[in-house]
């Protein structure tokens, strides 16, 4: 496997200064590590990102998510290892990553439930992770980059 080229924050260094700063403009804002983790995981399983799936679960094992979690975060629904609260992050994940799948990508029984586990501050911290997790997903995916390369 062969990446088809460098990365382009790599050619732009702009874009990795302005990319990294927008990744953790959400962080402290009141969305646990762990759940904005899983939130870059769970969207990088979705749009089948190689490099971020293996990043994302590397960070979640050193954060000290039990197997059973990290295992399961694809199939969140069917297991009893998540909070209320996550399991509303990791649907809000879902909607916003497959944003094209529905005429309204938020419901309003969501967004009601996402109101009663987080407030504005948290609220914008997740769709700040939700968004910056899929514009480096795509990056990744256009240009085939490959999970491990930059550790050979």
């Amino acid at each position: 496997m062969q990446a088809r080229m460098t990365h382009p924050v790599y050619l732009v260094p702009a874009a990795l200064e302005a990319l990294t700063a927008y990744s953790r403009a959400g962080e402290g804002l009141g969305v646990p590590a762990e759940t904005i983790e899983m939130v870059n995981l769970r969207a990088s399983q979705i749009n089948g990102c190689s490099v971020c799936a293996v990043a994302h679960a590397t960070s979640l094992r050193k954060m000290g998510m039990s197997d059973e979690r990290l295992f399961t975060i694809a199939a969140w629904r069917d297991t009893p290892y998540f909070s209320d609260a996550e399991r509303v992050a990791l649907e809000l994940t879902e909607q916003l990553t497959r944003v094209a799948d529905r005429g309204d990508p938020v419901s309003e029984d969501l967004w009601a439930a996402t109101r009663q586990h987080y407030d504005e501050q948290g609220i914008s911290a997740l769709l700040i992770a939700i968004t910056s997790i899929n514009v480096w997903n795509r990056l990744n995916a256009a240009t085939h980059q490959v999970a491990g390369s930059w550790a050979a």
